[in-house]
């Protein structure tokens, strides 16, 4: 049984509609009925003869919220299935902005702001790909309750790669989701691993400068001492410099965003559709690797604490470079140090323009 005619597909810039109250409220007859639950607004009809205790009892809430009846026990206290039936059913929101907020990414309803209460109801596109229409959602606290029930995906009140590596996530909802940002409560981390390696997957901003730049300058000291002049060790540091600058576009653009080739395929199914989906293993390997990757800052982008490498993983990626310099520049260690740090400069001026990008207020 198909109980509501499907949704639009979520597609990259998709946005759904946004209704006022009174359009709502006019949607009341069995020819067209709209409920709301909370800030979403549901299309019914297809539904109401379809319902197990008789579509009389829908057009009673015809054009209003079901967010009680359908918690009433002494009613009928609704089951999951039944919300996972309703959201088949979402085709916009109720516009106005803290409804808009709201419905971000699956928190609880929240008191109406300022702007409600002076009579001014402001109407925002929401994206569906995301659930967000503006900067600002990205703040707005998630409640990991009701994105869950919501979502099926991953709860944030738990370690995360757990339930990633056992979830069973295609590939295409795992996409889905991952590019849909949430927001843990209180700006903290939400769990990764849940036990000894949690604080090696966490790192403030300022440990970064403060750990690596010494170094820059000791080993960039050291290395300058083996040429006779500033030119030359200033165009090995350049180099790396620039080196590094390079490198960092092509793994950002071609292996964190690997998946950027298999959101295409929304766009341009019929040229895509046989080339994009082998860039990312429909595995939980490639899942979980992607996730790891990257995956994770674009799920929590506004995790400050893991906005910028850890030290234990910088020093595990960075040693191939350090080999990668001295196989390269063999002729010269001096060279080689000059363009390592360099190119360490450089990952530690992309870290802080990261952070401070997401962060900046």
């Amino acid at each position: 049984m198909l109980p509501c005619a499907p949704a639009t597909p979520a597609m990259p810039g998709k946005i759904l509609p946004t209704f006022t109250q009174a359009e709502v409220e006019s949607h009341n007859t069995a020819k067209s009925c709209y409920v709301t639950l909370g800030s979403k607004v549901y299309d019914v009809t297809s539904f109401i003869n379809d319902h197990p205790g008789g579509g009389d009892l829908i057009l009673e809430h015809a054009g209003r919220d079901v967010t009680e009846i359908m918690r009433d026990a002494i009613s009928h206290e609704h089951t999951e299935a039944a919300y996972e039936i309703l959201e088949e059913c979402l085709i916009g929101f109720v516009a106005s902005e803290p409804a808009s907020k709201s419905a971000a990414n699956g928190e609880a309803k929240e008191p109406a702001a300022k702007d409600e209460a002076a009579g001014q109801s402001q109407s925002r596109p929401v994206y569906a790909s995301t659930g967000m229409s503006s900067e600002e959602d990205l703040s707005v606290e998630t409640d990991p309750v009701a994105d869950y029930r919501t979502h099926k995906f991953l709860d944030l009140s738990k370690p995360l790669l757990p339930q990633i590596w056992y979830g069973g996530f295609s590939k295409e909802f795992y996409l889905q989701q991952v590019h849909r940002p949430r927001h843990y409560k209180g700006g903290e981390s939400a769990p990764l691993f849940g036990n000894f390696l949690e604080p090696l997957s966490k790192t403030a901003w300022y440990v970064v400068p403060i750990l690596w730049l010494p170094m820059v300058a000791y080993g960039t000291m050291l290395a300058s001492s083996g040429f006779t002049n500033v030119v030359e060790p200033a165009a090995y540091w350049i180099f790396g410099l620039c080196f590094w600058t390079l490198v960092e576009y092509g793994l950002h653009r071609f292996l964190f965003h690997i998946d950027k080739y298999v959101d295409l395929i929304y766009l341009y199914p019929a040229t895509l559709s046989l080339t994009a989906p082998r860039f990312l293993p429909d595995n939980r390997v490639g899942i979980t690797l992607h996730f790891l990757l990257h995956g994770i800052h674009h799920y929590l982008p506004m995790d400050k604490y893991r906005l910028v490498m850890p030290p234990a993983l910088f020093v595990i990626l960075a040693t191939p470079f350090y080999k990668l310099a001295h196989i390269v520049f063999f002729y010269n260690w001096y060279a080689a140090v000059l363009v390592y740090c360099g190119g360490v400069f450089g990952y530690v001026c992309y870290d802080m323009t990261h952070y401070f990008l997401h962060h900046r207020k």
